[in-house]
C-alpha cells in the first residue's frame, strides 16, 4: 500500500472522529443550555452544530479529493477541499446571524437564567472536549495537507476561546448577578463568528483563484537552491498553485546552450523532483529549458564552455524577485 493510499486513509479517519466528537460536543452544549436557558450557552450549541454540518461536508470533500487526476480533472480533484473551507465559512457566517438575532431576543424579553453554576460545568467539559478535538485536527491536517482538516481546527479551536470567553463572562453573571451581561456574551460570540466566517471564505476564494501562496513559493526556492547542479543557472517565471493536498510548480530553467536537448531534458527533470523532495512537498514540476543566450556567463562556472563572452564565477544563488519575474529572453 502507497504512503499516499495510507494518509488518505488516515485523513477519512480523522475526519469520521470529527463527527462522532463534534455531535457529543453539541449534545453537551445544548443540556447545558436546558439546564441553565442562558442565551450566550445556546449560542455556543448553535455554533457546534455548524460543526457537525461542517464536518460531514469535510468528510465528503476529503473522500473526493482522494480520487487520481482524470481526463476530465487532469489536475486532481483536490481544489474540492476548498470549496469546503468556503462552505464551512458560510455556516459560520449563517451561525453568526442566528446567534445575533437570538441575542438581540434575550435583551428584549430578558434573560430566564436557572442553574446556571451547573449549566456552565458542563459546558467547560464541552469547551475542553472542543479543544482538543481543535488542537487535533490542525495538526493532522497540516500533517496530512488537507485543506478541509485545517479549516475544520481551526473552526473548532476558535469556538473553544468563544466558550472559554463565555464561561468567564457568565461567571461574572453569577457573582455580579448582572443578567443583562448574558445577552452581551452572545453578541460577543456572534461578532467573533462572523469574523472567523469571513476569514475562511477569503483564504479560500483566494485558494481557488489560484493565488500565489507565499510560504509555499518560499519553500519551493530554499529547495532549489539547495539541490541545484551548477549548470542550472537561473530560474524565472517560477509560480505554484495548490489544488487540495497537491502543488504544481512551473519554472523555466536557464542551462548552457551548448548542451544536447536529452542531456537539458533529463537535467531539469531531475532537478524538479529533488526540489519538491527537498522541500517535503507532494506534487510534481512542469520544467521549461531555456538556452542560457550567453546572457549570463558572469555568474556561470561552466568548464570548458566554448561560447563564454566574459569570464565566470561562482553560482549565484537564486532569488524571489529574479525566480518570479519573466526571463530576459
Amino acid at each position: 500500500m502507497s504512503p499516499e493510499h495510507d494518509e488518505q486513509r488516515s485523513r477519512v479517519r480523522i475526519a469520521l472522529l470529527s463527527i462522532g466528537a463534534g455531535a457529543l460536543i453539541l449534545g453537551l452544549k445544548y443540556l447545558s443550555f436546558l439546564i441553565s436557558g442562558s442565551v450566550a450557552l445556546k449560542s455556543d450549541a448553535i455554533e457546534s452544530i455548524v460543526n457537525v454540518v461542517a464536518a460531514i461536508f469535510a468528510l465528503g470533500a476529503i473522500i473526493f479529493a482522494g480520487k487520481p487526476a482524470d481526463k476530465d480533472h487532469p489536475y486532481g480533484h483536490g481544489k474540492i477541499e476548498h470549496f469546503s473551507a468556503a462552505f464551512e465559512g458560510g455556516l459560520i457566517t449563517l451561525a453568526a446571524v442566528v446567534i445575533l438575532v437570538e441575542a438581540v431576543h434575550g435583551f428584549i424579553i430578558g434573560p430566564q437564567l436557572k442553574n446556571l453554576g451547573r449549566g456552565l460545568a458542563v459546558n467547560l467539559l464541552a469547551g475542553l472536549l472542543n479543544g482538543m478535538l481543535g488542537w487535533f485536527l490542525l495538526h493532522h491536517g497540516r500533517k496530512t495537507r488537507s485543506r478541509a482538516l485545517e479549516a475544520d481546527g481551526h473552526h473548532i479551536l476558535s469556538d473553544f476561546w468563544t466558550t472559554v470567553g463565555i464561561a468567564t463572562g457568565l461567571m461574572l453573571v453569577k457573582v455580579t448577578g448582572l443578567t443583562w451581561m448574558d445577552p452581551l456574551m452572545a453578541v460577543v460570540v456572534g461578532l467573533l463568528l462572523a469574523r472567523t466566517g469571513f476569514k475562511l471564505v477569503r483564504e479560500s476564494s483566494s485558494a481557488l483563484l489560484d493565488s500565489e501562496d507565499p510560504e509555499v513559493l518560499g519553500r519551493v526556492l530554499v529547495a532549489m537552491n539547495g539541490v541545484r547542479p551548477w549548470d542550472v543557472i537561473a530560474v524565472h517565471e517560477l509560480r505554484t498553485f495548490r489544488s487540495g493536498r497537491y502543488t504544481h510548480v512551473d519554472a523555466h530553467l536557464v542551462v548552457p546552450e551548448f548542451y544536447p536537448i536529452r542531456q537539458a531534458h533529463d537535467l531539469c527533470e531531475v532537478f524538479g523532483v529533488k526540489a519538491l523532495q527537498q522541500a517535503g512537498i507532494e506534487g510534481e514540476v512542469h520544467t521549461h529549458v531555456d538556452p542560457c543566450g550567453r546572457l549570463y556567463c558572469d555568474r556561470c562556472p561552466a568548464p570548458d564552455c566554448p561560447i563564454r563572452r566574459a569570464p565566470g564565477s561562482a553560482s549565484v544563488p537564486f532569488s524571489l524577485e529574479e525566480s518570479t519575474a519573466a526571463g530576459p529572453a
